[in-house]
């Protein structure tokens, strides 16, 4: 029997979250014991396909509605031992038919969007989740909370370098805004940084989901620093650990950069990621620009420009950020399944 099936979906719209988070939980799968796990996913990208099959991990086209009764019945012919469900549309009705069918599920949440959840384990890696959010909303669910349980990758796992000295002032900068950026906030923040009078170096991690490498591409050659894009990146924390700050999507890409210990400017793409952004600040792990689509290039200019400027304030970020994210969310997560 497959050990874990996994139901989630990536692409311009949804991003590649979702899917790249549970992959870190198939690498740590097999990793621990050679166990395979399976993805379930409507219209799987290439890209993504690739990538889950460097690891092995195969990817099942769903041929049903997501969301619907056919998906769940989908999901569930694959006979996995435990089901795990990351996606907003896969709703608590989805969840009860996976329940009630006899299947152990893990429901992966980001900000308690739903009325009720159906799971054995429930989880929320993200700052300033609380018991409090699923008391009554997830009744008999495990909850696994907290940065601690935050699923990455096994690059980031297995990586240990000591974290790089803090510059005086900080002169590389990475932009890296998801896996699809469907609103093209990477060529505004671009447009942004080429404001900025000191020289700079910038790289941008361009997911292979991204439709917008034409403006892109206009972006980079249009500023006065130089800009390299780089295009579904093989090697994202030596990247991280490269730059000197980071303006980042307030979502999975934030606990790696925690992991890395890069200082990072979070910026909201999505509803989901208000709540997220708010805890990142309140816990001390990112400096908050609010929702791209109240962010103008001087707002940009001057939060890049300060926390430039601000070792001590840099210093801090990284330090906190290792603190509370030391990679090993996916072990924590696989243990508490048995």
């Amino acid at each position: 029997m497959t050990a874990l099936v996994i139901r989630a979906d990536a692409s311009t719209a949804v991003g590649m979250g979702h899917a790249m988070r549970c992959l870190a939980l198939a690498q740590a799968l097999a990793d621990a014991g050679g166990e395979e796990a399976t993805f379930v996913m409507a219209d799987p990208p290439d890209a993504f396909v690739a990538r889950a099959g460097r690891d092995g991990v195969p990817v099942a086209a769903l041929a049903a509605e997501p969301g619907s009764a056919g998906d769940a019945e989908e999901t569930l012919a694959h006979g996995a031992r435990w089901v795990v469900v990351d996606g907003y549309h896969l709703d608590g009705d989805y969840q009860r038919t996976l329940v009630d069918a006899g299947a152990r599920v893990l429901v992966i949440d980001d900000y308690a969007h739903l009325p009720r959840y159906h799971a054995h384990v429930l989880l929320n890696q993200n700052a300033g989740a609380g018991e409090d959010l699923y008391r009554d909303r997830a009744p008999g669910a495990r909850l696994l909370l907290g940065p601690a349980h935050a699923l990455l990758r096994r690059e980031f796992r297995l990586w240990d370098a000591p974290p790089a000295d803090t510059p005086v002032v900080a002169r590389r900068i990475l932009v890296t805004l998801g896996g699809g950026d469907a609103d093209d906030v990477s060529s505004r923040v671009l447009g942004a940084l080429a404001l900025l009078d000191e020289p700079h170096e910038v790289q941008v991690l361009v997911g292979a989901a991204n439709p917008h490498r034409d403006a892109l591409d206009r972006a980079a050659s249009a500023g006065p620093h130089p800009v390299e894009l780089i295009v579904d990146a093989d090697d994202v924390p030596r990247r991280m650990a490269w730059a000197d700050l980071a303006v980042a999507a307030a979502g999975s890409t934030s606990w790696e950069l925690a992991r890395i210990g890069t200082p990072q400017l979070a910026v909201v793409l999505a509803e989901n990621q208000r709540a997220i952004a708010r805890g990142l600040e309140q816990e001390g792990l990112a400096v908050g620009l609010g929702w791209h689509g109240d962010l103008r290039a001087e707002r940009i200019v001057a939060a890049v420009r300060e926390l430039a400027r601000d070792a001590g304030r840099r210093r801090e970020l990284s330090r906190r950020g290792r603190e509370l994210v030391d990679g090993q969310g996916a072990p924590r997560v696989l243990a508490a399944l048995g």
